[in-house]
């Protein structure tokens, strides 16, 4: 029976559930890109993403070798099994890329982000921040009457969570650098 069949009584599905049964679903891959560090490397990259919609959720970049001019760009980004090959095709064709990394698909990796929070609380609001920032090992890096400045490392995952508690306790302003990553092993 067809999920466009109107007749009363008779339809089993809303049009608006119709899908392709062989659509594959987003992951999140993070990628490592080895590139030359010079200017105009960087806007190219991210003109590759953005001239085709791919989306960016975290984009960290450092110089990795001072002698022989390199850096490394870590991207985190969504997308399907053949978008995310996509990229990694488009990028290993810019002329300043050397080395083009999935660390999703490679195997094990290490991601970690550092993140400053700033809360501002008084009384046991203090006390609580104080307390979760103890559970989450975040150190206290400046401290007013008013408001404390925390530094947390660790996965996304981890930072969002510390995030989240913080909120009600007075969250004020956050600073994020983004996923830098390695291959285990």
């Amino acid at each position: 029976m067809s999920a466009l069949n109107i007749k009363k009584g008779t339809t089993k599905h809303s049009a608006y559930a119709l899908r392709d049964p062989n659509a594959q679903a987003a992951e999140r891959h993070t990628l490592a890109v080895v590139v030359d560090n010079e200017a105009g490397v960087l806007a190219r990259v991210i003109g590759l993403f953005s001239g085709r919609g791919y989306n960016i959720e975290s984009l960290t970049v450092a110089e990795i070798d001072h002698t022989g001019h390199r850096s490394r760009i870590t991207i985190v980004t969504n997308g399907t099994p053949f978008v995310i090959d996509q990229i990694r095709a488009q990028l290993h064709r810019l002329i300043p890329v050397h080395e083009v990394h999935d660390l999703t698909v490679e195997g094990l990796a290490v991601e970690r982000e550092l993140a400053l929070l700033k809360v501002a609380g008084t009384g046991e609001k203090r006390v609580e921040a104080l307390r979760i920032a103890e559970i989450f090992r975040a150190g206290v890096v400046d401290s007013t009457l008013t408001n404390f400045t925390f530094e947390l490392t660790g996965a996304p995952e981890k930072i969002d969570a510390f995030a989240e508690l913080m909120r009600p306790l007075g969250l004020h302003e956050i600073a994020r650098t983004g996923v830098a990553a390695l291959s285990r092993g």
